[in-house]
């Protein structure tokens, strides 16, 4: 896995609902590095941190394949890398094998992955369409939040070099199944429960659907 592309959001004013709301998805590419510190990107602006930043979801991911699809759904938008409000855009990253818990050298970082991006309706006022939310959902390709166990430098072209992978762990896929498929998924759900390294979040969004099915 490479980078192809930093991106960095500066904080922008939108209307929803009525209302005037700051947002930071609106992200581009820049020239320079960018520093992964342990709870955002150093110079990115995090403004809801209800939902955004943290320990949990320090950086986020995108892969640069699941472009070409989103281009052809919406050919009319002015596209650039950082569309999806990722900090970086990363070519071969692939959803159904990364796995919760795996630990990369990234530049002079070192990260986990910890969980898979949940979308808001920020996604759906940058694509002009909130049909993007179910649309996100349904393509299985959520991207990935990282965790930074060490903070530090990151740019385009460097590489995610493992360092502890996880074979038999929960992939960021199958962690979207749990939380939107609406079939059941008994044993994955307990499997998740059972891992250590799946966030608290995810637990708690896992126990709200399976609950009462994983106790019987």
């Amino acid at each position: 896995m490479k980078v192809i592309s930093t991106n960095i959001g500066e904080p922008q004013i939108i209307s929803w609902r009525g209302k005037e709301v700051k947002t930071g998805i609106y992200k581009y590419p820049v020239n320079e590095s960018v520093f992964l510190d342990t709870e955002d990107v150093k110079g990115d602006h995090v403004i809801d941190r209800r939902v955004h930043g943290g320990v949990d979801k320090a950086c986020y991911l995108y892969a640069a394949e699941h472009y070409a699809y989103w281009k052809e759904k919406y050919p009319d938008l002015d596209w650039n890398y950082g569309m999806f409000g990722e900090n970086l855009t990363v070519l071969g990253l692939d959803e159904r094998i990364i796995k919760i818990g795996d630990i990369y050298q990234l530049g002079n970082a070192v990260v986990q992955v910890s969980q898979p991006r949940q979308p808001c309706y920020k996604l759906g006022v940058r694509f002009g369409t909130q049909t993007i939310l179910k649309q996100f959902i349904e393509a299985l390709m959520p991207g990935v939040y990282l965790r930074v166990l060490t903070a530090g430098f990151v740019k385009t072209d460097d590489i995610l070099i493992s360092k502890e992978i996880h074979e038999d762990g929960i992939s960021i896929r199958d962690m979207y199944v749990l939380l939107y498929d609406k079939n059941s998924h008994i044993e994955l759900a307990k499997k998740a429960l059972e891992n250590p390294l799946v966030t608290m979040n995810n637990k708690k969004s896992i126990l709200n659907r399976y609950g009462s099915a994983i106790s019987r």
